[in-house]
Order: C-alpha cells, then structure tokens, then sequence
C-alpha cells in the first residue's frame, strides 16, 4: 500500500496537472475555436492518433469532427469551476451557520441542528436535482445547487469544532478581556479549526465534480455547445458497444 506522504503527494500533483490544463487549455486546443466547437464533417469519429491538416488528434474526434482532446481540455474548466465555486458557497453559508450552533448553544443549536439535520436525511443528488428544475437548466444554476447542498456537512464540522474550542482557557481569557462575541468567533476561535474545515473542503470539492458530471450526464447541467465531461459521456455511451467506446471514456 502506498505510503499515506506518497498519497498525498500523488493528489497534489494529479490536482496541479488538471488545474494547469484548464488554466492553459487555450494553449494547448488543437483548433482554432476557443470553445473547442469547430465541425469538420470531413474527419468523424476518427481513431485517436490520428492525423489531419488541423494536427493529431490524440482523443480521436467526435460524431461532429470535433477534437476530443481540445474538448476534453476546456471541459476540465467547468468541472474544476463547479468545484470551486460551490466549495465557497458551502464555506459561507456553512462557517457562519455552523459558528453560531456551536458557540451559543441551548435553542440556537437547537434549531439549527434541526435544519441541518433534515437537509441531511435528503440525498444530495436528488436535492441538486430538485433545484436545478426549480432554477432552471444552466451551468450558473448548477453553480448554485451544487453549493446550496454541500453547506450542511461544513457547517456540521464548524459546530462540533466549536463545541470542543469553547470552553477552553483562550475563549474564557477573551470574555474576560471584554472581546465581542464576533470577534471570539471569528478571530479566536475559527483559526483553530482551519484543519476539520481544510479536510470537508477538500472532499466536497471531490463531490462536486462526481455530482456536475452526474447532472450533465442527465441533460440538466451543462447546456451544448460548452463541452462537460459528464454530457460528453452522455453523448457517446452508446458507442461503447460499437468498437468506439474510447468516445465515453
């Protein structure tokens, strides 16, 4: 088994590679077209490694003529900024929420707990699946789906992290300082929970991608032309049984 520091290297290094393929994505399409929907009807569904006047195409092409490896690159973009984006709005819905459960306690936590416990009890995809008809079809609406329902396990982690923090010398030492509760929450107390909070980022970070992919797989994220891994699995599953399945994967 692989060493838990060889791990963890091997993460940051797979995560540096797609972030710097989608941040040079531009760079590195093999066609002229920024959004990688240039049609060359002359070239369908060719083999990867194939050659044309345009260059290699090193994925093979679509039913379209499109250059898969140039679509597989701008998609990274979506699936990395439907990462990004909702990880931030679980952080600032979660941290505040979260905060307030675990710092004043009795019916505050109560109440919150309830909430969050209800939205638990509901699976994620079929939640996002739910907003995203309420909101609409489209990439800003699977921006904020995605995010509305990954806010709970943050704010899960931020309450327990507060139970444990403040009770403790440093809390009592600011109180008795006359410090404001703003300041004992988000100056004191949240800087020792960075680490839980790093953790619950990172793994709905993983979720994200999974459930963008899953809903553009379903027709209802992503919109065509924009090229998404999900939609483009979508698209070609079906010549997996026709000696083309390289299109799906």
């Amino acid at each position: 088994m692989m060493p838990k520091s060889a791990m963890f290297k091997a993460s940051i290094i797979t995560l540096s590679f797609l972030v710097l393929c989608a941040l040079f994505a531009d760079a590195l399409v093999l066609d002229d077209s920024p959004s990688a929907n240039k049609m060359d009807l002359e070239h369908t569904l060719l083999e990867p490694g194939s050659k044309t006047t345009q260059g290699t195409h090193y994925f093979g092409t679509d039913k379209y003529g499109r250059d898969h490896f140039s679509r597989v690159l701008l998609g990274s973009r979506i699936s990395l900024g439907v990462g990004l984006v909702s990880v931030l709005v679980s952080v600032i819905i979660g941290i505040p929420v979260g905060a307030c459960a675990g710092y004043f306690g009795g019916k505050v936590d109560a109440v919150l707990t309830w909430l969050m416990s209800v939205l638990w009890s509901i699976p994620t995809l079929l939640l996002v699946i739910a907003l995203t008809f309420v909101l609409g079809k489209g990439l800003i609406q699977v921006f904020i789906a995605v995010g509305l329902t990954m806010w709970v396990e943050v704010a899960r982690v931020i309450r327990g992290q507060f139970l444990a923090e403040k009770n403790k010398e440093y809390v009592e030492a600011a109180q008795v300082l006359g410090f404001s509760r703003a300041h004992i929450i988000f100056k004191e107390i949240l800087p020792n929970t960075l680490g839980p909070l790093v953790v619950i980022c990172a793994t709905n970070f993983a979720s994200a991608l999974l459930i963008e992919s899953g809903l553009s797989f379903l027709g209802i994220g992503a919109q065509p032309p924009l090229p998404s891994w999900g939609g483009m699995i979508r698209d070609y599953y079906p010549y997996i049984i026709m000696g083309k399945g390289y299109l799906s994967l």
